[in-house]
């Protein structure tokens, strides 16, 4: 693959700052880039780069072969491109939006019914590490048309993956490596109120709770073995440590005038999986919880 592929005309779908972002990355990197957004005025900083703006969306699909669509939501990419239908014959358009698996399927059928090849996409970061070598994007769907613009793509970060041909795939690894930020996020949001509560700063929390996320990522391998064996049998930590531990971080919570309610319906899983006997089970048991819920 070539350090620097060819210019390759784009056109960005949406100005977000994400979107805005990716329109960067392709004019820095060379490739001539079309914007449209409905509000003009987030185009002037990309025209100052080198970006053509382009008011009517049908022109703006038609400038490029490649179309990147970074709006809010599967429907918001739709209404948008609707004027342009006849425009993304031919084209291969991208999708960068949040959605749902059956969101992403659909966006794929919408998108071969008007003739149109299709990638759905994800950026796993935030826009400012948009072309970093370590950013990761990862795409679904026909692996020839991946594999046709990946030098492109590419340019968007360096980690570049292409999950497979099934189109919901980037969507659903999306909604599943998702589903640990606000948890994870929202675990520091509880223990920044306990210290700051205390007359301590929040960032005071922040080498120790880092340690404490490097620490969980090098067991991920090991849990991820066990979710995929189904053997519980050998925990490193059993679901019986975290039931004798919640009562007292309830406890804690309640003391400093916190709110528990959300550690409450954590800790529930937990409740639900000693009821079914497994508190000598490994803590990633609490998957197979997970794949019951209540009714």
């Amino acid at each position: 693959m070539p350090a620097h592929p060819a210019p390759t005309p784009v056109t960005v779908v949406g100005l977000g700052s994400m979107g805005s972002a990716l329109a960067a990355a392709f004019t820095t990197a060379g490739h001539p880039t079309t914007v449209w957004n409905r509000s003009p005025a987030k185009a002037g900083p990309l025209v100052e780069q080198g970006a053509v703006y382009e008011p009517d969306i049908a022109a703006a699909v038609a400038a490029s072969p490649l179309v990147v669509a970074c709006l809010s939501t599967y429907d918001a990419t739709r209404s948008a491109l609707a004027p342009a239908e006849s425009a993304l014959r031919g084209r291969t358009l991208a999708t960068l939006n949040s959605g749902s698996p059956d969101g992403a399927r659909s966006m794929a059928e919408w998108a071969r019914s008007r003739g149109a090849r299709f990638l759905d996409g994800a950026v796993k970061n935030v826009p400012q590490a948009v072309g970093a070598p370590d950013t990761q994007l990862v795409y679904a769907g026909d692996r020839a048309v991946f594999d046709r613009y990946e030098p492109v793509l590419r340019v968007l970060g360096a980690d570049t993956v292409h999950l497979g041909t099934e189109p919901d795939l980037a969507a659903l690894y999306e909604s599943a490596v998702g589903a640990t930020l606000l948890p994870a996020l929202l675990g520091f949001f509880h223990g920044a109120a306990l210290i700051t509560g205390r007359g301590r700063t929040a960032a005071s929390m922040v080498p120790y709770s880092v340690k404490w996320l490097e620490m969980i990522a090098s067991i991920l391998p090991a849990v991820a073995e066990e979710i995929d064996s189904g053997d519980y049998s050998r925990p490193f930590s059993s679901i019986g440590v975290f039931r004798d531990g919640m009562d007292d971080e309830i406890a804690t919570a309640k003391a400093a005038g916190l709110e528990s309610a959300w550690l409450d319906a954590l800790y529930d899983v937990v409740r639900r999986a000693v009821a079914e006997g497994r508190e000598g089970q490994s803590v990633s048991a609490l998957t197979e919880v997970l794949r019951r819920p209540e009714v």
